[in-house]
């Protein structure tokens, strides 16, 4: 199995590396993990409405590059739907028994996920209505992908 979690800007922060270093370490006996990053697109703070979808549409293209055909893809979204940690195990466990070993996560940048990535999508998650930082978001994501994982082989990691 692979999974993906495709991001759009660095991550600079030590302690959310490090902390995303520790699941991929412990996801590795049952995954093959990677962060895949693409560059934000630059743009000054006040944008119009048209600068906006230009931007997000540029970040966009650069996000389904990183897609493959086959690949399941999440994308995160407010507006996605809200899952507990057992139903998230529950369809990840789903996903692999039906021949889906290539899983993609997508966190689009500040102003979110262009309309042709949410396309593409097979399904939108949602982690609630909280606005989070992108880079926390990229560790909470790995945490709740592993608790999938633990959660799916009996584990008390979960409790």
């Amino acid at each position: 199995m692979n999974i993906k979690i495709i991001c759009v800007g660095k991550l600079k922060e030590k302690y959310f590396k490090q902390g995303i270093a520790e699941y991929a370490k412990r996801m590795s006996k049952f995954a093959k993990f990677q962060i895949v990053e693409v560059p934000d697109e630059k743009a000054p703070e006040s944008l119009s409405n048209a600068e906006m979808a230009n931007v997000m549409e540029k970040e966009g293209q650069r996000i389904l590059e990183k897609i493959k055909d086959r690949d399941y893809v999440y994308a995160l979204a407010i507006k996605g739907k809200e899952r507990t940690s057992e139903e998230f195990a529950a369809e990840i466990d789903k996903l692999t028994t039906y021949g889906h070993s290539d899983i993609d996560f997508v966190i689009g940048g500040s102003l979110g996920l262009d309309p042709a990535v949410l396309k593409r999508a097979d399904t939108q998650i949602s982690f609630g209505r909280f606005t989070l930082p992108h880079q926390l978001m990229r560790l909470v994501l790995s945490e709740q992908v592993y608790r999938a994982f633990m959660i799916n082989i009996g584990s008390p990691y979960h409790k």
